[in-house]
């Protein structure tokens, strides 16, 4: 643990690398990254060297998604106190960023050797080891995360992701927030530049009777608001309901949402008392396993003859998942991914049980990941 610095006269070199510390400190609690980087370097300008500005500012250059940079600062670090454990997970946590994942192994096992206690450092080291195909000793990873105090939701999530065995039936609320906003900011150039993501472009153009207005639209899972565009042209009014606030932001910033909200799926459905004639979902039920509950809720949201279309992604072929009886019996699966897969005769079953006609349904991509295009399958259901 650090040491108090020594008390100092208002005005000097000491008391202003304080005041821009806590404005940095101030600035990373609320989410104002660049702020934050830049107090800390004031910070580190008046007073050179010091461990607790340097792991801060290392801290938001990952929250900035600049891990080289991050790397530095744990460095600066690491050269005066080669043990010092924060520094160490920054590294790690960078490097695994990077892709350098042999590196970043070594690091967690540099870091878990030092002070075994660091429970949510077993969970990164699992991930880690997932993304790595690793999934025995993922599975091991989480399991000591778990034990050993930290989020039990997340790591049951991740550990029935890797070891199999029951899923639950959705991803925990905590990690779809916290996977969204750290991603807003980048969201929409790495899904649809990189990833190749087109969901929205095939559920938006294949909308069944091009010449029908929908006088009130609801985007369910809306993100950043890339459906928003396309839908908006053919419907008077649009909604966007969304768990993370941050990607919120960047959806209200387009200008084409009527009303946008902050809530979970499910719940929200569950508490909505408007109607709506036209229900998309775009590349959202990869985080919502079991679907009884959204099918029952989109059913109440929709008017008679009104529009429920949404993407499944489908197993790849081999992985026991994706086909109409897939994970064992439930229709979905947890994918290592940490994605659900869907069965299309599951999505006909609920479709069945909730009066919606499946007016059409295609097979079409969703995305690339690592290089292999992902499986999806569209759906336009009616209510009857």
């Amino acid at each position: 643990m650090e040491q108090s610095p020594p008390a100092a006269e208002p005005g000097s070199a000491f008391e202003s690398a304080k005041r821009q510390f806590f404005e940095g400190l101030a600035a990373l609690q609320a989410g104002r990254f660049e702020e934050a980087e830049q107090a800390f370097l004031a910070s580190l300008e008046a007073v050179p060297g010091r461990v607790s500005t340097l792991l801060n500012l290392g801290t938001t250059r990952l929250k900035l998604h600049r891990p080289v940079e991050a790397i530095a600062a744990a460095d600066a670090v690491l050269a005066a106190e080669p043990g010092d454990v924060d520094a160490l997970a920054i590294r790690a946590m960078a490097l695994a960023r990077l892709g350098l994942h042999d590196h970043a192994l070594a690091t967690y096992d540099r870091l878990l050797e030092a002070d075994p206690r660091l429970a949510e450092m077993w969970s990164h080291r699992g991930s880690l080891l997932r993304e790595m195909g690793r999934l025995d000793e993922a599975a091991e990873a989480y399991a000591q995360a778990r034990a050993r105090g930290d989020d039990g939701e997340l790591n049951d999530y991740c550990l029935a992701a890797v070891a199999g065995g029951t899923p639950p039936v959705a991803a925990p609320p905590r990690y779809i927030e916290g996977l969204f906003d750290d991603y807003s900011s980048e969201f929409d150039a790495h899904l649809v530049g990189v990833l190749g993501y087109c969901a929205h472009i095939v559920l938006a153009a294949n909308l069944p009777e091009p010449d029908r207005r929908f006088g009130s639209a609801l985007d369910l899972g809306c993100g950043t608001g890339l459906c928003g565009p396309l839908v908006k042209p053919r419907a008077d009014r649009l909604t966007g309901v969304d768990l993370a606030g941050r990607m919120l932001e960047q959806a209200r910033a387009l200008g084409v949402y009527d009303r946008l909200e902050r809530a979970e799926l499910v719940a929200w459905l569950e508490a909505n008392l408007e109607t709506f004639d036209l229900i998309v979902s775009a590349d959202v039920f990869i985080y919502i396993g079991d679907l009884e509950r959204l099918f029952a809720g989109a059913r109440r949201a929709l008017a008679t003859g009104g529009v429920f279309c949404f993407s499944i992604e489908l197993a790849a072929s081999g992985s026991g998942s994706g086909s109409d009886s897939d994970g064992a019996g439930t229709g979905f699966a947890l994918q290592p991914s940490l994605r659900y897969t869907h069965g299309a005769g599951y999505i006909r079953e609920l479709a069945t049980r909730h009066a919606f006609a499946v007016e059409r349904s295609l097979h079409a991509p969703l995305r690339q990941d690592r290089q292999q295009t992902v499986d999806g399958m569209y759906f336009y259901l009616t209510a009857s």
